[in-house]
């Protein structure tokens, strides 16, 4: 029943589309160096609080469209935001959920997952091959759909190489950014994780615009810094079109922590330290003065 604009069938309604963008926040007091303007687009306003959100309804949308639910439980490795959508998502379908996490993910994400009915499966990284030492959750969620035990009872998503990741973002997430910037959008700020939101988002604006940059966060080596991959200690993920990026900037802990920090008490954004290390990456950028930079 649609009784007014304001009112929803559903939660997962509140997901950001472009019919309904999650917001776009000017950064009005941090000091930029150069010139331009930068914006932080607030993913954490979806209603499971973050951009997976997009995701995890493509991916069912995905799974739903090909036919391979029918019956079956879902497994999904996860750092925690992917796992917290789709299991929210999968109850409102009455289908149970399976999540495997490393066992350094925020306890609170673990107790989310748990609070929302997933089975859930901390995982050591050192159940993964030696080659891709920080991939141990996936290599378990993989065991349950290739298991003779199991495999006939579990799909999994894999949001690593499914294409409706990318989807997602192609058809949401950059298309609400060119709406809202008004075509003026010339920078783009993401990190490296899944890569579905980096890729989705640079060929939808690249498609646009070609002149648009895109530029990848990447952590350094043994980080902190939860949902961002470095490619050193994971393998990238098949749905990455690395064709699309034109920089790559590593980020250390210490400035990512810090710049959270200032966003939460400068600009009053509680965000997380991965958006502080996206937001410290845009500000070593020799920004033009006339520069519409957008930040994960």
């Amino acid at each position: 029943m649609n009784l007014s604009r304001r009112v929803f069938d559903d939660i997962s309604q509140l997901i950001g589309s472009r019919e309904n963008p999650t917001p776009l926040v000017r950064l009005n007091r941090l000091p930029l160096p150069g010139g331009g303007e930068i914006f932080a687009k607030l993913e954490w306003m979806n209603p499971f609080g973050s951009i997976k959100d997009r995701t995890a309804r493509y991916l069912l949308e995905g799974l739903r469209r090909d036919g391979r639910l029918s019956g079956k439980k879902i497994v999904e490795p996860t750092s925690g935001n992917t796992g917290i959508a789709l299991v929210a998502l999968s109850n409102l379908l009455g289908i149970p959920c399976t999540i495997t996490i490393p066992s350094g993910a925020p306890e609170e994400k673990i107790t989310l997952l748990r609070l929302l009915g997933a089975e859930v499966w901390p995982t050591p990284d050192d159940l993964c091959p030696i080659d891709h030492p920080k991939d141990g959750a996936i290599a378990l969620a993989r065991s349950f759909v290739t298991g003779e035990a199991t495999k006939d009872h579990y799909v999994m998503p894999n949001q690593y190489e499914n294409p409706d990741n990318v989807r997602a973002h192609y058809e949401t997430t950059g298309a609400e950014i060119w709406d809202q910037t008004e075509g003026k959008v010339t920078h783009f700020f993401a990190g490296y994780g899944t890569c579905g939101t980096i890729t989705g988002v640079a060929k939808f604006l690249k498609e646009r615009n070609p002149d648009i940059r895109i530029v990848a966060i990447e952590p350094e080596k043994g980080h902190h810094l939860s949902g961002l991959k470095n490619f050193q200690e994971s393998k990238k993920p098949v749905i990455l079109d690395e064709s699309l990026i034109d920089k790559t900037v590593r980020v250390p802990d210490a400035p990512a922590f810090e710049t959270a920090i200032r966003l939460a008490r400068e600009e009053s954004l509680l965000v997380g330290p991965s958006t502080g290390a996206i937001v410290w990456a845009a500000f070593q950028e020799k920004l033009p003065a006339d520069a519409v930079a957008v930040c994960i």
